[in-house]
């Protein structure tokens, strides 16, 4: 059995839970990108492809990311994925409510119709779970699910329609062709495309006159934001906020984000472009 994830931190949950049940042992593939934000027109070709590359490549410049780069190879995860599949091996995609899950499953079963009859889903979409406190809460992400409660989660294991196969696709297509920089989950699988801007009103509101830690700000945005997105394309929208005028850093980004703190724009004579 082959289980695919989009999040490290779910990876590391669900190996936890197979040591609780061992039928739910097998692979975990993890596909890396963060389909929910960047480009991702023509995605499944060399310039479409390329066109995304470039964009993380200026993202996570200067970021504790960098190094991490060249380890994301979706195309070749999926390959080799397929190469399982050809062997008859099941796989179980999990995802959940969260457009992070969402948009890389809609870009993972584009390319997987051939092996309809193999590929199960398991979508948490408004199931409640106990948390460590022994309270019921709804779970935005796979990891905020206790181990011993994938054992419940299991029980959701569905096999992927023909219909779903023929449907699901034609949603990544149709994000493609909208090409916005910023995909939402609007309820359910139903994602929308929204501007760069989409995210700049959490930004500018915990952004102050006095200078604050730029990794300290991607920290207090994370947490208080709805919906979330990554802390990379979050520091990607705030050099632009600082290109438009609207804030500005102070400190040398050859340092890394740990010497990069953020303001207002125009409150320090110091700052760097």
């Amino acid at each position: 059995m082959i289980h695919i994830v989009f999040q490290e931190a779910d990876a590391f949950v669900l190996q936890k839970a197979f040591e609780l049940d061992n039928t739910l042992q097998g692979e975990i593939i993890e596909i890396r990108d963060d389909y929910a934000v960047g480009p991702i027109a023509d995605n499944f070709t060399e310039t479409g492809w390329q066109a995304r590359k470039e964009f993380w490549i200026q993202a996570v410049e200067h970021s504790p990311y960098t190094d991490q780069l060249n380890m994301v190879n979706d195309r070749m995860t999926v390959h080799q994925l397929k190469e399982k599949l050809d062997e008859n091996e099941p796989v179980w995609i999990w995802m959940a409510q969260n457009a992070h899950d969402i948009c890389g499953y809609y870009w993972l079963v584009r390319q997987l119709k051939k092996y309809q009859g193999q590929v199960y889903v398991l979508f948490l979409n408004n199931l409640p779970f106990i948390n460590e406190k022994g309270s019921i809460f709804y779970p935005t992400y796979l990891h905020e699910i206790q181990p011993k409660e994938f054992l419940k989660a299991k029980k959701l294991a569905k096999l992927i329609t023909l219909s779903e196969f023929e449907t699901d696709p034609d949603e990544w297509d149709r994000l493609s062709q909208a090409n916005a920089m910023v995909r939402i989950l609007e309820g359910g699988k139903k994602i929308a495309g929204r501007d760069s801007q989409f995210f700049d009103k959490d930004i500018l509101q915990h952004v102050q006159p006095a200078p604050v830690k730029l990794n300290k700000l991607i920290q207090t945005i994370l947490q208080k934001m709805n919906p979330k997105t990554g802390d990379v394309f979050l520091v990607w929208r705030l050099k632009q906020l600082a290109a438009e005028g609207q804030i500005q850093f102070l400190g040398d980004w050859q340092k890394g984000w740990k010497d990069i703190s953020v303001c207002l724009a125009g409150v320090h004579e110091e700052a760097n472009p």
